[in-house]
């Protein structure tokens, strides 16, 4: 049965095969709830929602409530991000962030930076080179972190609180001992209380300028590629110790050759 009819401005995070013709959709809404609907024929090729449905894309929808699934009724089109959406590499630097997002979020849990902290990053990556929208990636999922409850730390001892300066210009033979299990970087006197490994100090001051730079600041910036992946490998293991999951995105990019 179909209830009251509502408007949403979304991001489309997932999409899932129904039947012949019908999508499962995961949106993210405006004020940070997760949305899961149906778009009734939306894979059919004369569906009007077969170009304005796709991953990455912002929308204005008109939805009807349902028992479990809400239905999409109409789609306009807010923007594709065709920039992502047609370059591969771009595409396989920007999927680790609908992806985490989906985990991220919660149908009946409001989180309205989350959505515009998603928006930013996909303009952002949309208008710049692949290797910055990988960057890109990589700060959005850092500060996704945060937003959740569980913000790595960088600069201070998770056990004892001492402060641990990072320098972007210390060498990558230089490491801190980091903890995905503790919440951050840990001080040799904490750990023997820790399962921490130890990381390029390169890698943990550029996480901890990612973490708290604007996008723009992190485009500029242009972090050496390799730093980057070493900071997803990181993400990877906060995703794993703290949501409980494993990013299937995040594996794909890490073989794929695109980079």
């Amino acid at each position: 049965m179909v209830g009251p009819t509502y408007s949403l401005h979304a991001i489309v995070l997932r999409k899932t095969k129904l039947g012949e013709s019908d999508l499962i959709l995961t949106l993210l809404a405006e004020d940070g709830r997760q949305v899961r609907a149906v778009a009734k024929g939306a894979r059919k090729p004369n569906s009007p929602f077969s170009s304005r449905l796709e991953i990455f894309a912002e929308v204005e929808a008109l939805m009807a409530s349902g028992k479990s699934l809400d239905i999409v009724k109409e789609v306009r089109l807010v923007d594709a991000h065709q920039g992502i959406v047609f370059d591969a590499q771009h595409a396989a630097a920007c999927a680790p962030v609908v992806d985490l997002a989906s985990r991220l979020t919660q149908p009946d849990l409001a989180s309205p930076k989350m959505f515009a902290l998603l928006s930013s990053a996909l303009g952002h990556a949309c208008s710049c080179n692949a290797e910055e929208a990988l960057a890109v990636c990589a700060a959005f999922m850092l500060k996704a972190f945060s937003f959740a409850g569980f913000r790595p730390c960088f600069d201070r001892c998770v056990g004892c609180g001492i402060s641990m300066p990072l320098s972007c210009t210390e060498t990558a033979r230089d490491t801190v001992l980091f903890s995905a299990a503790e919440g951050g970087v840990v001080c040799s006197r904490c750990l023997l209380f820790s399962d921490a490994q130890r990381i390029p100090v390169e890698v943990l001051s550029w996480a901890h300028f990612l973490l708290m730079s604007t996008f723009d600041d992190v485009v500029a910036s242009k972090p050496p590629c390799r730093v980057i992946f070493e900071i997803l490998h990181l993400c990877q293991s906060w995703v794993r110790e703290h949501v409980g999951s494993r990013l299937k995105s995040l594996d794909f990019l890490f073989v794929s050759g695109l980079f």
